[in-house]
C-alpha cells in the first residue's frame, strides 16, 4: 500500500499494542514500524530498475525481517525513554506488529509480497489497489481523533480501535467484490465461448467498484472491465498477442528470464519504431481498452555497447493522468462509451 496508509495503520496497531502506557508515543512509534519495511526502494539508487524492482517487497516485507528486526528496534527505543513506563519487551511487541501488519496489507494487493523469505512465494490477493482513500481517509480521522484524548480515556481507544474495524471490514468487503466481479467475468468467458488458461482480477485505481481482469488465452492476453454500477453484466474484452517471438535472440537472455520471472509469465511483447518492448500486464494499462496500449509497467530492451542486453522502464507522460483519471471515473459510474 501506499507510504500514507501503511503510517495510518502502523500508527492505529502502536496505539493498539502500547497506547495506554505511553500515549502518542505509541502512534509514533507504530507509524516508524510501517514505515520501515518500504526503505527497500533506496535500492533503486544503487542498482538498476529491474534489480530493483525484484528487490521490492523481498527481504524486509518478510516474517523474518520482523522477527529479526523487532527486538532490536525494541531495545534500541527502550534506550532512548529508559523512564519506566514500559521495558524493551514492549516496545520489541509493538516494532513486531508494526512491522508485520505492514507486508500484511501489502499482500492484498497486486504486487506480490515475498513473506515467507528465502522462499521466493510471492502472496499477492489482489483485493485493493495500491492507493485506495475508502481504505485510508476514514481510518485517518479515527487515528487523528484519537490523538487528540488523553491516553487513559476510554474514547481513545474506542477511536483507534473503530479505524482499525472499519479498514479490516473494508478490506474483507473488496474480497467479496472481487469474487463477484470474477464470476461475472468467467461467465462473460463462457457466454462467448472465449477458451482461457487462467484469469487474474484486481481494481482499478483508487477505488473497489470498477474491477478488471487478465486472462491468458493460447496466444494472447483479453483484458476486459466491469463496474458494480454497469447497468448490464456485459463485458467487452480487449485483446493483445504475446508477440513472444518477436524478442528473438533475447530470449536466451538472462535478464528477460527474470523480467518473465518479474512478471510472473504475465507479458506481452510490443515492437514499435524498431524498439522492442517487455510489457509487465499485471498492474495495467495507461488508459483502458484497445485503444490505451500502453502498460503502466513496461520496459523498453536494447543492446548497450558492449552488447549486454539491458532494459530501461518506459518514461510516463504525467501530463495524461489528468485525462485519464476522468476517463477511469467515468467508467467507475458506469459510463462505457
Amino acid at each position: 500500500m501506499d507510504s500514507l496508509t501503511q503510517i495510518v495503520l502502523g500508527a492505529a496497531v502502536g496505539e493498539a499494542v502500547l497506547g495506554k502506557k505511553v500515549g502518542n508515543k505509541a502512534m509514533l512509534w507504530g507509524a516508524i514500524a510501517g514505515t520501515i519495511p518500504d526503505l527497500d526502494v533506496i535500492s533503486k539508487l544503487f542498482v538498476d530498475n529491474v534489480t530493483a524492482n525484484e528487490l521490492h517487497r523481498g527481504f524486509s516485507h518478510s516474517i523474518l525481517f520482523s522477527i529479526m528486526a523487532a527486538p532490536i528496534f525494541g531495545w534500541l527505543i527502550a534506550k532512548i525513554y529508559n523512564n519506566g513506563e514500559t521495558d524493551w519487551k514492549g516496545w520489541s511487541k509493538l516494532m513486531f506488529l508494526g512491522l508485520f501488519t505492514h507486508p500484511i496489507l501489502d499482500a492484498f494487493t497486486t504486487w506480490g509480497t515475498q513473506l515467507f523469505w528465502p522462499l521466493e512465494y510471492k502472496v499477492a490477493i489482489n483485493n485493493i489497489f495500491v492507493a485506495d482513500p475508502l481504505y485510508t481517509v476514514p481510518f485517518l480521522i479515527f487515528v487523528i481523533i484519537a490523538m487528540f484524548y488523553k491516553r487513559t480515556h476510554p474514547k481513545r481507544r474506542k477511536f483507534n480501535n473503530l479505524g482499525l474495524y472499519c479498514s479490516s471490514g473494508y478490506l474483507l468487503l473488496t474480497l467479496l467484490l472481487q469474487q463477484s466481479a470474477k464470476a461475472n467475468f468467467t461467465t462473460n468467458l463462457e457466454d462467448q465461448q472465449l477458451q482461457y488458461k487462467e484469469i487474474q482480477t484486481r481494481p482499478t485505481p483508487l477505488n473497489s467498484i470498477l474491477w478488471t481482469a487478465n486472462i491468458e488465452t493460447e496466444d494472447s492476453f483479453l483484458i476486459g472491465y466491469y463496474s458494480l454500477l454497469d447497468e448490464d453484466n456485459k463485458v467487452d474484452f480487449s485483446e493483445f498477442p504475446k508477440n513472444h517471438h518477436l524478442l528473438g535472440e533475447m530470449k536466451n537472455d538472462s535478464l528477460v528470464h527474470r523480467l518473465i520471472k518479474l512478471s510472473e509469465g504475465w507479458y506481452t511483447i510490443e515492437k514499435n519504431q524498431d524498439k522492442i518492448f517487455f510489457n509487465d500486464l499485471r498492474f495495467g494499462q495507461l488508459g483502458m481498452g484497445q485503444e490505451a496500449s500502453r502498460f503502466v509497467f513496461s520496459y523498453e530492451l536494447y543492446y548497450n555497447p558492449k552488447g549486454e542486453l539491458k532494459a530501461k522502464e518506459r518514461e510516463r507522460n504525467m501530463d495524461e493522468a489528468s485525462p485519464l483519471l476522468k476517463k477511469l471515473f467515468d467508467r467507475v459510474l458506469g459510463n462505457k462509451s
